[in-house]
């Protein structure tokens, strides 16, 4: 957003495989006047995009430079390992590393998972992309794992998947530059928390007309009214009874008891 009488907007960044769809449905229902932009880019160039003013905001994949960036986690993925359809890790519903021993495991080099040992056998080369590596996975060259968002994303009718156990995992976050931090940044944090349109929480609305502006969120009282108590009642009244005389609530006087 340029220059104070601009219309505002937002610049959503995200990385492949990460689907914001349920979060713009919403953002455009509740926002209609503020278009949101989105840009898919690369896992590693996402930190480069917010920092250079280019996006307000992203749905990257974890870890997050702190001291850069503020973040909030959102959800974690499943891993599976990617293979084609006659492959023998099919015939079970869930593959552990060792399951993969014999196999050639091709390490892209925009991998997202964190290994500390990649399991199979190394191949010669590493892909430069993960579509370059479900590539050679139809090709019978080998086998991939990733999150299962990717396996959905480059899915084809010749592949399969199936969850890996005992293998890193794909957190994804939304993340913004610790120093800037607009409305319409928060208000997309009310969004992916699930916060209802009508919830307090979140950037502060406008005071009423006629209250303070510097009430306290949530607990300000009202100012007494001049000659009357904050209860409401004026600061010398007596409690009435129906004639309006002071008489008490539950006197008796006028009715005359019963003889036995």
């Amino acid at each position: 957003m340029t220059g104070s009488d601009a219309t505002p907007s937002f610049r959503l960044a995200y990385v492949p495989g990460v689907m914001p769809d349920k979060w713009v449905r919403i953002w455009n229902e509740r926002q209609p006047g503020v278009p949101l932009t989105l840009t898919q880019v690369p896992a590693g160039a996402v930190a480069e995009r917010l920092l250079g003013g280019d996006a307000d905001a992203g749905l990257v994949r974890t870890p997050v430079d702190r001291s850069v960036f503020s973040a909030i986690p959102l959800y974690t993925e499943q891993t599976v390992v990617v293979v084609p359809k006659d492959h023998l890790v099919t015939a079970v519903d869930e593959v552990a590393p060792e399951d993969l021993a014999d196999d050639i495991v091709l390490h892209p080099l925009d991998d997202v998972l964190d290994w500390e040992s990649l399991p199979g056998r190394p191949a010669l080369e590493r892909p430069a992309t993960t579509a370059d590596a479900v590539e050679l996975v139809a090709a019978g060259i080998g086998v991939l794992v990733v999150p299962l968002s990717l396996a959905r994303l480059h899915h084809r009718k010749d592949l399969t998947h199936r969850p890996l156990t005992d293998a890193p995992e794909s957190s994804v976050a939304l993340a913004w530059p610790e120093d800037v931090k607009t409305d319409q940044v928060e208000d997309f944090i009310g969004i992916v928390r699930g916060r209802t349109v009508n919830s307090t929480r979140g950037r502060q609305q406008p005071p009423a007309r006629g209250e303070s502006a510097n009430a306290d969120r949530g607990g300000a009282r009202r100012n007494p009214v001049p000659g009357k108590s904050a209860a409401g009642k004026s600061a010398g009244a007596k409690r009435t009874g129906k004639s309006g005389r002071g008489a008490p609530k539950n006197d008796r006087r006028g009715k005359p008891r019963r003889r036995s």
